[in-house]
């Protein structure tokens, strides 16, 4: 039983190879492409509106809604971001109930990489918002011996982003596959719908943690003001 899709190879020569993480992850961007351009191309403003065009305004405002209850302003900046990010995951998971399909998001390569755009997004959305030297200070923020405490944080948290989707994307697939030798009528539906909820989820939870990141590294530290001194009149009652 193969559990990565990194183990399926579909060409090889030499030392190139083309995987299943690789095409299925490929596939996944045409197929967001392309229908993205599909569902775009007939935009209209008025009240007549197309079904694709219906469903891709809730799917915006809904994203844009949670961007901005993460305590982003002006969440447009980062929809097409994380918004990618979002419907990538989210895709993956649902198409695994094609036959054959395996998800990307189940090599740790795959995730690696989306942890890795969290990664470089953050600085610099961070430097977009406060500018370079503002935003370096904030790593010296509120003293210098924090320094390497949020260099460490920062490389952490791309880890743990990667090591959290692998690790509940893979979960999902090895118990699938370990029902699958058990039982195989009842189970593995079951195990099918529940890895269909488990893969939305584990989009929204990427999705948000990416946002509370880019949301922390755009704050601006304001200087805290000092009480006025009361008057000498007061002082002196």
């Amino acid at each position: 039983m193969r559990l990565s899709p990194d183990e399926v190879i579909y060409w090889q020569h030499g030392l190139f190879k083309i995987n299943a993480t690789l095409a299925f992850t490929w596939g996944l961007m045409i197929v967001l492409a392309v229908g993205s351009k599909l569902v775009t191309r007939h935009l209209s403003a008025g009240l007549s509106r197309s079904r694709w065009q219906n469903l891709l305004e809730i799917i915006v405002i809904a994203i844009e809604k949670q961007i901005e209850d993460v305590g982003l302003r002006h969440p447009r900046r980062y929809l097409a971001f994380l918004g990618t990010l979002f419907l990538f995951i989210a895709v993956a998971s649902l198409c695994t109930v094609l036959p054959g399909y395996k998800p990307p998001t189940g090599s740790l390569s795959t995730t690696a990489a989306l942890a890795l755009c969290v990664f470089v997004a953050v600085p610099l959305f961070g430097i977009r918002r406060q500018g370079l030297f503002r935003y370096l200070a904030s790593y010296t923020h509120p003293t210098v011996i924090m320094l390497p405490f949020n260099i460490i944080g920062d490389l952490s948290r791309t880890l743990a982003l990667a090591v959290r989707l692998f690790g509940n994307i893979m979960s999902e697939e090895m118990i699938v596959g370990i029902l699958l030798t058990i039982t195989p009528f009842l189970f593995p539906i079951v195990m099918t719908v529940l890895g269909l909820l488990t893969g939305m989820v584990q989009a929204y939870i990427f999705s948000i943690l990416a946002a509370v990141y880019i949301a922390a590294a755009t704050q601006i530290h304001k200087p805290r003001r000092t009480a006025a001194p009361a008057p000498a009149s007061n002082r002196e009652t």
